[in-house]
């Protein structure tokens, strides 16, 4: 059984299966697996026609759900995300199907952990995190500002490796996209007969 994502970035490219695989171990959703994300560009994730093009792809693999995750930018995921996933499980040929857009970047959930991240990809071991972490425009220039000077984030280096020491419940409290895509692998897993007893976990403050 498997989760095929739908991703845009290079990063997310190897980021995106550590997180899901994580979710899954902390659901203990057993046998569920992640494919190899669809890398697509965001002008073609944010129109029907060429969506629909990569969830019918997506659909060829053997697949019990398809996660489309990518950056909001400066859209309302709130008013835009509806829109997508309508599109997208139109073309899913019966097969379950989500929509989660990052506010307003991927590196938002970092902000919101970066105790958890002190040590790693250069981030400083006093370094706090953001009190709103899905306010700021630019939140890999924010990551930046809790390295040292003259260090540079790179999602294709820094994304999975900060990925698997995020604090998911940290993540969950703190950004209201996080908890979509929580909610969305609850979706996903039991779709595949793999529902955990209780999701999110009691702990996170559902």
């Amino acid at each position: 059984m498997m989760i095929q994502p739908i991703v845009e970035g290079q990063g997310e490219e190897t980021a995106v299966p550590v997180l899901l695989r994580r979710l899954r171990d902390e659901a203990q959703a057993w046998g569920l697996d992640v494919g190899k994300p669809l890398r697509r560009r965001r002008p073609q994730l944010v129109k029907k026609d060429s969506l629909q093009t990569a969830v019918r792809v997506a659909a060829l693999r053997d697949c019990v759900g398809i996660l489309i995750i990518f950056d909001a930018d400066d859209d309302c995921p709130k008013e835009l995300a509806p829109a997508l996933e309508e599109w997208a499980r139109e073309a899913a040929g019966g097969k379950a199907c989500a929509v989660v857009m990052a506010n307003r970047e991927y590196e938002a959930w970092f902000l919101a952990s970066i105790e958890a991240l002190r040590g790693k990809a250069a981030i400083l071991p006093d370094a706090t995190s953001h009190p709103d972490p899905e306010t700021p425009r630019d939140a890999k220039g924010q990551l930046e500002r809790r390295m040292p000077s003259g260090a540079t984030y790179s999602p294709t280096v820094d994304q999975a490796p900060l990925t698997a020491h995020l604090d998911m419940e940290s993540a969950y409290r703190h950004c209201r996209s996080f908890r979509k895509l929580v909610g969305a692998f609850g979706v996903l897993a039991a779709a595949a007969g793999v529902a955990p007893d209780v999701w999110p976990p009691a702990a996170w403050g559902s």
